[in-house]
This record gives structure tokens, C-alpha cells and sequence, in this order.
């Protein structure tokens, strides 16, 4: 507060005066805030000064001018300086005799002032010039910052009290007014009663001191109390307000948390959906090796096979040119064909039943494949109705919600092209599996039949060779004689040729029986390798169960990732149905508050209509009374009159008594 002296004095200084010495030391003494200059006598020089530091003191929030005996022109430099200050709060200038160019002064400043909100005025004239008043009252409507005023002793007319009651009507500020020790009188509190039920506000207005009848106090009375009614339940209503916003904000905060540890949940969600899809192509791209793999190994089977058959083809070829040296081993073919008829019909056997088992599991397949899809479906519904509903409780998930749709169904496209392309390799496999045993059963087929052509040609030989044998042995007969001749001399030679025959035939028949070794060798190899095949289609069908297996696992694991996700949604949804009921509730009970007000309101109507005709009444009654005291005022001023005629003559007469002068000469005409 060192600041304020140095100020003074430099103001004091520019303007060629000397400070005064009482403003000083108040100004040291002053405590922070606050400055108190009351009973001191202020020059128009200081008053300047004062006005001129006013106008830039940014720490003082109370000044009091009480008992300065300022001048108007003094008072209207300070009252100027305080216009642009914006820190005052509190303003005090009692007894300060302000007349006419004070009230202007204060005018002034209640329109520009945007902070001060107590004025104590007691002990002034403001109420003797009613043009200036009248200007003072129409600065108080437009100010919407002052709280308090004290117009206590200021000489108020009815009339002032009329344009007192104009500006309230108009203020929406001001509190507490006092009004003590004027001349409203009787019309004056009939034009404040009347502005009070258009001012919501006021809630003190003290009347005592003005002649005012007691039911116009009392009218007063109720009007104040029911505006601190009013003020009551409204500082209820915004506390009221202020929680149930607080408590919003709060409701806010925690839905944007929500709504964060949601979007954070479907953000989880997506990289677990693109991890699955990740590792679902992962394994889709092995399954593919793995057929692949699977491919490669068929078509390998399929050149053994083919080897297999250029073999048999040879040794076909060397039956046929052994055949005609098979006469000997037809039996043991036949049983030999005999036991490949029964191996080929246990073969056809296991083949039908396989095929059949293969097909049962198919269609098992196919109808797992067909629930899932109608569970995928429905599932798809309800996840579709229930991203709608949340669309309508919230618009703001819209655009999540719809990505969300557009990844699952491409998902879903994705899952449903795998499950296509695994029944495809599926069917394929199958087809190639059909084909190569359709295969393998047609060459038996083939290759038994062309056996038993060879043993129909065979049998046809045998029965031609007997024919020549029988023709030959006729001619043996026929030359019998002729040759028993020769017999001698060529049976020697025969036995000769016919040991040698022998051993020639012993030789074709040890061949013979190795080329039936060599050829059963290579059957045995055939139905190795047809064993082998059997085993891998075998091992394939495991694979291919275990894919079967893999596959409804993943599309277990996406069933329970869509129930979680609709459980997390529901969830969602009943959370923010819980909180739209809760600030339903409370809406409900701001407009029960709402209605209570508004019947209060038609209570207090009711009530000013009777007390305004209750008003009515008493007025014609205080009329009447006037009327009286009115007459009895005039009989007593009569009285004083004669009484002072009479203490007058009495006076006259001491002092004529007194002088010694005739008593004639003093008596008054009559």
C-alpha cells in the first residue's frame, strides 16, 4: 500500500497543490483493500488527485467518504474517477450533503460502474431535486451489479418513491434497499408496493421513518418474504442444478470412459480377429503344402503304377509266348485265377464299403457344414439387429460398428472361401482316390479277362494237338508194318531223339515255372503297391479328418469371439439404459420442482389480489381519516392561533404594565 502516498502525492504535485497531510497518513495506515477517509475534510484539488488515482488502483475493494462535507463539484471528480474503476466493491458516502449535480454525479456512475455492489448514501439531499433523483433512479434500472443501497435521510418524495419504484420494476439486481427516515408517505408506498411483484430480487426493503400505513408495511412485508422464498428455493434449485450437472458431467466422464475401454476392447478384438486371421491363413497356406505334398505323392503313386502296368504288359507278353507250354500248369493257374477272383471281389468288397463310409462322413460333413452356416446366419442376424439397436442408443458408434460389420463379413467371405476351397481338395481327392480304384478294378477286369482268353486259346490248341494225335496215330497204324521194319534201326535213334527231347522239355518247363515265380513275384509287387496306395488314401483321409476337425475348432473359436462381442454390447446397452433412467429420475424431479414453483406462484397472484383490494379498502378508510385529522389539524392551528393572540396581548400588556404607560394606548383594535 506504499504505492498509493507516492501516487497521491505525485498527483498532487503535477497539479501544482500540496497534499494534505490527514489524507496521507490515512493512506499509510491504510489497511490492504481498504480506505477509509471519513470525518476529513476533502479540498476540490485533492478531490481531483483522488479521482485521477481511482480511475487506475487495481487493490482497493472498499472506500469511505462518510462525513467529508464534500462539495458537488468534488464529489462529482471523485464519483467520475470511480467510473472506470473496475475493483471497488463498496462505496460509502454519508453525509456528504449531495444535492442535485451529486445525484447526476452518481447517475453517472451506476450506468458505467461494473463492479460496485454496495452504495450507502444516508444523510444526503438527493431526494430534494426530483429531475436529478429522477436521472439517479433511471441509472439504477439499467445497473445489473449493485446488491445493496442505503438512501436513508435523503428527503424522498412520494414522488421519488414513484421513480424508485419504476427503476425496480426494471432492476435485476438489487437486494436490500433502505428507505428509513423519508417523506414517501402514503402514495410513495403504494408505487413501491406495486412495482415489488415485478421484481424478483429485491428480498429487504426497510419503509420506517415515511408515514407509511401499517398495512402497506405489512404488504411489503409479504412481498420481501416471498421473494426470499423465491431466492431460496431458487439458490435450491441451481445448488440442485449445479449437483444434478455435476453429476452429468460425472455420468459424461464415466460413459467417455466407457466408451474408451469399448473402443479399446474393439480394437483388441480386430488384432485378435487379424492374429486369427493371420494364423488361419498360416495354416490354410501349410494345409495347401500339405495337399500339395499330398498331389505330389499320387503322382508318384500314379508312375509306380504305370511302371507296374508296362511290367505286367511284358510279362503278359511273355505268357503268350509261353503259352503254348502251359498245358501242364493249367490247374495251378486256375486255382491261381480262382484265389485273384476272390482277393479282386474282397478287394471290390473293402473298396464299396470305404467308398460308402467315405460318403457317410461326406454328407456328416456336408450337414455340420450346413448348421454352421444356418448358426453363422443366425448369428449374423442378431449381431445385425443388435448393431442397429445400438446404432439408435448411440450415433457416435456407427462408424465402428459398421467397420466391424464389413470385417466380419469379410471374415465370414474368407472363412466360407476356405470351407470352399477344403471341400474342393476334398471332392478332388475323393474323385482322384474313385478314379484310381475304378482304375485298378478295370485292369483286373482287363487282366483277368485276357487270362481266360489265353485258356480258351489254350484249350483250343490242346484239342487240336489231340486231333493230329489221333490222326497221326491212325497213320501210325496204317505204316505200322512199314515202320516195324525201321522200328529197329531207328529205335535206337528215337530213343536218342527222344532223351533229348526230354531234357528240351524238362528245360521249358523250368522255365516255365520261372517265369510263373517271376509273375507271381510281380503280382505280389502289385498288390504291395496297391496296399501302399490303400495305406497313404488311409493316411490322406486321417489328414483330411484332422483339417475337418481344425476347421470346426477355428469356427468354434469365431462363435465364441462373436458371443463375447455381443455380451460386451448388451452389456454396453444396459449400462447406458441404467444411466438414461437415472437422468430421467432426475428430470422428473426438476419438473416436479418445476410445477411446485409455478403453484407457488399462482398461491402469491392469489394472494396479492386480495391484499390489493384489501389495500383498497384501507385506503378509503385512511382517506377518511385524513379527512378527520385533517379537520382537527385546522382546529388546532385555530387554537395555537388564539393562544398566541392571547400570550401576545398578555405581553403587551406586562410590558405596558411595566413601562407605566396606559393600558388604552396598548390594547389592540378590535
Amino acid at each position: 500500500m506504499d504505492e498509493l502516498p507516492r501516487s497521491y502525492s505525485r498527483l498532487c504535485k503535477e497539479s501544482g497543490t500540496e497534499p494534505q497531510e490527514a489524507v496521507l497518513q490515512q493512506l499509510h495506515a491504510a489497511p490492504r483493500g481498504r480506505l477509509d477517509l471519513a470525518t476529513q475534510s476533502l479540498t476540490l484539488d485533492t478531490c481531483r488527485a483522488l479521482g485521477e488515482l481511482l480511475q487506475k488502483e487495481a487493490q482497493l475493494t472498499e472506500l469511505v467518504l462518510s462525513d467529508c462535507m464534500l462539495s458537488e463539484e468534488g464529489a462529482a471528480l471523485l464519483l467520475q474517477g470511480l467510473c472506470a474503476n473496475t475493483v471497488l466493491r463498496c462505496l460509502d458516502l454519508k453525509g456528504n450533503n449531495l444535492q442535485a449535480a451529486g445525484a447526476e454525479a452518481l447517475g453517472r456512475l451506476l450506468r458505467h460502474s461494473t463492479s460496485i455492489q454496495s452504495l450507502t448514501l444516508e444523510w444526503n439531499n438527493l431526494g430534494t431535486w426530483e429531475d436529478a433523483f429522477a436521472t439517479f433512479c433511471r441509472a439504477l434500472a439499467g445497473n445489473g451489479v449493485l446488491r445493496q443501497l442505503d438512501l436513508r435521510n435523503n428527503q424522498i418524495s412520494h414522488q421519488g418513491a414513484e421513480e424508485l419504484a419504476l427503476a425496480l420494476k426494471s432492476n435485476t439486481s438489487l437486494q436490500q434497499l433502505d428507505l428509513r427516515w423519508n417523506n414517501i408517505g402514503l402514495l410513495g408506498g403504494r408505487a413501491l408496493v406495486n412495482c415489488l411483484p415485478s421484481n424478483r430480487t429485491l428480498w429487504k426493503l426497510e419503509l420506517a421513518g415515511n408515514s407509511v400505513p401499517s398495512d402497506v408495511l405489512r404488504a411489503v412485508e409479504q412481498a420481501m418474504d416471498h421473494n426470499q422464498d423465491r431466492q431460496a428455493t431458487f439458490r435450491e434449485s441451481r445448488a440442485r442444478a449445479h449437483v444434478l450437472s455435476k453429476e452429468v458431467q460425472h455420468l459424461r466422464e464415466e460413459k467417455s470412459k466407457q466408451f474408451l475401454d469399448l473402443m479399446e476392447t474393439i480394437d483388441k478384438q480386430r488384432e485378435e480377429m487379424a492374429r486369427s486371421s493371420r494364423t488361419s491363413a498360416a495354416r490354410v497356406g501349410q494345409l495347401q503344402e500339405a495337399l500339395d505334398e499330398r498331389h505330389s505323392i499320387i503322382s508318384a503313386l500314379k508312375a509306380k503304377l504305370q511302371m507296374t502296368e508296362a511290367t505286367l504288359a511284358l510279362s503278359e507278353q511273355k505268357v503268350q509266348d509261353l503259352g503254348g507250354l502251359l498245358v501242364t500248369a493249367e490247374q495251378e493257374q486256375r486255382s491261381v485265377a480262382q484265389r485273384q477272383a476272390k482277393e479282386h471281389r474282397l478287394a471290390q468288397q473293402e473298396a464299396a464299403e470305404r467308398e460308402s463310409k467315405l460318403l457317410r462322413d461326406l454328407s456328416a460333413a456336408n450337414e455340420k457344414s450346413l448348421l454352421l452356416r444356418n448358426q453363422v446366419d443366425e448369428l449374423e442376424r442378431k449381431m445385425k439387429s443388435q448393431q442397429d439397436q445400438l446404432f439408435l442408443t448411440r450415433q457416435e458408434l456407427t462408424n465402428t460398428t459398421a467397420e466391424l460389420k464389413m470385417r466380419a463379413v469379410q471374415a465370414e467371405e474368407r472363412l466360407e472361401l476356405e470351407k470352399q476351397r477344403s471341400r474342393q481338395s476334398l471332392e478332388d481327392l475323393e474323385q482322384l482316390r474313385a478314379k484310381e480304384v475304378e482304375h485298378m478294378t478295370r485292369h483286373l477286369e482287363e487282366s483277368e479277362g485276357a487270362m481266360q482268353d489265353r485258356v480258351q486259346r489254350l484249350e483250343a490248341v490242346r484239342l487240336s494237338l489231340e486231333e493230329e494225335v489221333s490222326r497221326v496215330k491212325a497213320l501210325a497204324l496204317s505204316e505200322r508194318s512199314r515202320a516195324e521194319e525201321e522200328l529197329i534201326k531207328a529205335r535206337n535213334q528215337v530213343r536218342l531223339e527222344e532223351q533229348q527231347h526230354l531234357a528240351h522239355l524238362e528245360e521249358k518247363l523250368r522255365l516255365l515255372a520261372q517265369a510263373r515265380d517271376e509273375a507271381q513275384s510281380t503280382c505280389l509287387q502289385q498288390r504291395q503297391a496297391v496296399a501302399e496306395a490303400q495305406a497313404r488314401a488311409g493316411q490322406l483321409g486321417l489328414q483330411l479328418e484332422g483339417l475337418r476337425r481344425r476347421l470346426e475348432e477355428l469356427q468354434q473359436e469365431l462363435s465364441n469371439k462373436d458371443q463375447e462381442k455381443v455380451a460386451e454390447v448388451t452389456r454396453v446397452r444396459v449400462e447406458l439404459q441404467e444411466q438414461i433412467g437415472r437422468l430421467q429420475a432426475d428430470l422428473t424431479a426438476q419438473e416436479a420442482l418445476k410445477e411446485k414453483v409455478a403453484a407457488l406462484e399462482r398461491q402469491l397472484k392469489v394472494m396479492a389480489s386480495n391484499h390489493r383490494e384489501a389495500l383498497l379498502d384501507r385506503e378509503s378508510e385512511n382517506a377518511s381519516l385524513r379527512e378527520k385529522l385533517r379537520l382537527k389539524e385546522a382546529e388546532i392551528a385555530r387554537i395555537r392561533d388564539e393562544e398566541a393572540q392571547r400570550a401576545s396581548f398578555l405581553q403587551n400588556a406586562v410590558l405596558a404594565y411595566v413601562q407605566g404607560s396606559p393600558l388604552r394606548t396598548l390594547s389592540p383594535q378590535k
